[in-house]
């Protein structure tokens, strides 16, 4: 069975060279294209697609559609992968978008889709539940949150990192005790640990979740 590909962008030039860049990769089929925020939603409902691709600003107010479409199938439609489109490497827009979590989730800069290999790769890994960052993106999260440094990772036992490695994958406490063999209760000691040595121990849980992941992803970009 293709993954099933809705898009959403409102630069036809675009739009077109992507639904084409689709319609020609042998696992992928365009179930829909749409320009604005109210028809993706529309045709999300009418087509259920497996993922969906879009823009981060779109009419009706060119703002953060991408970010609301993707919140709003995190609620209704989890299932769905996203892929969003930026040109922006926007910290404030990533972390939106991996507020829930980071499975079944990609942010992409337009400018790195002309390598159509990274797009594709990244519709093939949200359909399969897991995430892909762009590196730039990655780089400027990190640097949004100096408090996270790269070399703290060097802090963290084999097992926090084989935890954190987990976590990136977008799994709950629960997915990760069941990958890895562990308690639900050992895995949370092992999350805390992890949250003191990066430095998150102040933050929200779900801000210092994603803030690991995301020092977890810069440490690992280059391998």
């Amino acid at each position: 069975m293709p993954i099933r590909v809705l898009l959403a962008e409102d630069n036809a030039l675009l739009r077109e060279g992507v639904a084409r860049l689709i319609d020609a990769t042998a696992d992928l089929e365009l179930s829909g294209s749409t320009g604005d925020l109210p028809e993706l939603l529309a045709a999300i409902e009418a087509d259920k697609p497996d993922v969906v691709v879009t823009d981060i600003r779109m009419p009706p107010t060119g703002t953060d559609e991408g970010i609301q479409a993707a919140n709003h199938l995190r609620a209704e439609h989890p299932d769905i992968g996203v892929v969003v489109l930026s040109q922006y490497a926007n910290p404030s827009y990533a972390l939106a978008l991996l507020a829930e979590g980071s499975a079944g989730r990609a942010y992409l800069l337009k400018e790195r889709v002309g390598g159509v290999d990274d797009l594709i790769h990244a519709i093939r890994e949200v359909a399969g539940g897991r995430s892909v960052i762009d590196p730039a993106v990655v780089e400027a999260l990190v640097a949004a949150n100096a408090r996270a440094p790269r070399s703290d990772l060097d802090r963290l036992t084999p097992r926090e990192r084989e935890i954190l490695g987990e976590m990136a994958q977008g799994k709950s406490n629960a997915a990760i005790a069941a990958t890895l063999v562990l308690s639900e209760r050992a895995v949370e000691k092992h999350t805390n640990s992890i949250f003191s040595k990066l430095g998150l121990s102040e933050e929200k849980d779900l801000n210092r979740r994603v803030t690991a992941v995301l020092v977890y992803l810069a440490a690992n970009q280059g391998g």
